[in-house]
């Protein structure tokens, strides 16, 4: 079922400390707190561009049962599509299964709230 996440944007220098205090113990992220980080704003925009919004949520409403149905709906190609999907899939936003010799995409996120400092 897909769900909200929350992401925060953090330089990597600061990302760097941050998670070595929490390596030593030193910090306890909080359980609300970003799952997810990108390093600027241009970055997180990569991710979720309109289109790839207007992606999410033709997958969302359609619920195709491959990439190849995915590509006949949107007019992208496959492996366009699958490029895309992968870099969603590692920041966890989708869902790429493996089903019957093709791969179902599922939208895991579909809410997203930023965390970021200046």
């Amino acid at each position: 079922m897909a769900q909200a996440m929350k992401i925060g944007i953090m330089s990597r220098e600061d990302f760097q400390k941050y998670t070595i205090q929490i390596a030593k113990g030193q910090l306890k992220p909080p359980k609300d707190g970003p799952k997810i980080w990108f390093d600027s704003v241009e970055s997180m925009a990569q991710i979720l561009s309109k289109r790839n919004r207007e992606l999410l949520k033709t997958i969302k409403e359609q619920k195709p049962k491959s990439l190849t149905e995915l590509a006949d709906v949107t007019g992208r190609k496959v492996s366009n599509l699958s490029r895309t999907l992968k870099s969603m899939e590692h920041y966890g936003i989708v869902q790429l299964k493996k089903e019957s010799g093709s791969v179902k995409p599922l939208v895991r996120v579909t809410e997203f709230r930023a965390v970021f400092n200046i």
